[in-house]
């Protein structure tokens, strides 16, 4: 008896610090690694390019990554060679010299890294499930470790040179892999008796699933120019790395909030109406942005991350949970990661130049790129009218 009960006790903690891992590395490399790229020499324009590696490669490694995870029944151990292998990735991109070798290094670690999280999500989800545990308690590791992750870069950029930071990088990688070496096997549980299989319906073909991608898709790609650059405007600006730091860590604080209280919400707020406050948020954000406001005013606007990110986040998700049909709900999410993948690399390279171009400026295309979103979440709360969404 209670040889069964320990690992199951263990399995929550084990999963948390693999969270805690995997955000750390996230909290470090998502707001700094554009420092280092600007340290090794890459203009703006080549640090864009850079940055859509990881999000070109999801598109071609998380699903052939997962099929034969699932196909195996092997997703701690996909898991782990996943995290080692990125581990070799971002070695790789710290010894390589010159702007080409870079972006071939990067694009090598980020096949090897971006099927991670997906993977991760799914041994969670059904880990827990076998357990009867909560996600919510345990997730939240990650977003905590994401901001302990950006508070240690933020350090570490006010004490050694930039062109350093790659290791610190290389570090956090081997941390989350290690975390992953620990994680406790799944048990081999009995699968749910399938329920009989509905007539597929053509969610392709839903004017309202559609515009909800649309909407989804162009409010998170308006943060293009936010991930790949504020740090770098800031820190030209004088703010220091820890400051630049508590600014990040401040848009994700009040995201968790917002996670936190996401289902105490009012009735009205319907996941179309939540994508709708997440373009006007956005929208906000980056016009703000657009006028290169002083230091005073950027808390202020770090706080609408609640808004940009989390309720676009909240409205997607549970407009794509809710509005799949039994047995397609893994497909419609598919295409939801699938939109949301193109987009933001063709905004990201887009951001790069428009940067380049324009500096600060490049927040009024991320801004106009929120209020399309706004429109297609309106066009989505207009075609489906059901109550439940």
């Amino acid at each position: 008896m209670n040889r069964s009960y320990k690992p199951q006790f263990g399995f929550a903690p084990r999963l948390a610090a693999l969270y805690a891992g995997l955000f750390i590395l996230g909290g470090i490399q998502l707001p700094f690694f554009p420092v280092w790229l600007k340290a090794k020499g890459l203009d703006p324009q080549m640090i864009g390019l850079v940055l859509v590696a990881p999000i070109v490669a999801r598109l071609i490694a998380v699903p052939l990554v997962a099929r034969e995870a699932d196909r195996r029944d092997a997703l701690r151990a996909a898991i782990i060679v996943a995290s080692w292998l990125g581990v070799a990735g971002f070695v790789l991109v710290g010894l390589v010299e010159g702007a080409g070798a870079i972006l071939i290094a990067y694009a090598l670690a980020a096949l090897a890294l971006t099927p991670v999280m997906p993977l991760a999500e799914t041994y969670a989800l059904k880990g827990l499930g076998q357990r009867g545990r909560a996600y919510g308690p345990v997730r939240l590791w990650g977003s905590a470790a994401f901001i302990l992750g950006t508070f240690v870069a933020g350090f570490a950029t006010d004490t050694i040179p930039a062109r350093y930071l790659i290791w610190l990088i290389a570090a956090a990688s081997v941390i989350s892999a290690l975390t992953a070496l620990a994680l406790a096997p799944l048990s081999a549980a009995a699968p749910l008796a399938s329920q009989a299989a509905q007539a597929r319906k053509p969610l392709l073909r839903d004017p309202a699933f559609i515009a909800v991608l649309a909407a989804a898709s162009l409010i998170q790609a308006s943060h293009a120019v936010y991930y790949g650059f504020s740090a770098l405007e800031w820190r030209a600006a004088g703010l220091d790395g820890t400051a630049i730091a508590a600014l990040w860590a401040l848009g994700v604080i009040a995201e968790i909030v917002l996670f936190a209280v996401s289902g105490r919400l009012p009735p009205f707020m319907r996941p179309t109406v939540l994508l709708m406050i997440g373009a006007a948020g956005a929208a906000l954000r980056w016009a703000a942005m657009a006028f290169d406001p002083p230091a005073p005013v950027l808390p202020w606007l770090q706080l609408l991350h609640a808004l940009s990110f989390g309720a676009t986040h909240l409205g997607a998700l549970g407009f794509v949970a809710r509005r799949a049909p039994a047995g397609q709900g893994a497909t419609a999410q598919g295409h939801l990661a699938i939109a949301l993948g193109v987009a933001m690399a063709a905004a990201t390279g887009l951001s790069g130049w428009l940067y380049g171009a324009f500096g600060s400026r490049a927040y009024a295309a991320m801004a106009l790129a929120a209020v399309a979103g706004g429109v297609c979440g309106y066009v989505a709360y207009r075609t489906h009218r059901e109550a439940a969404l």
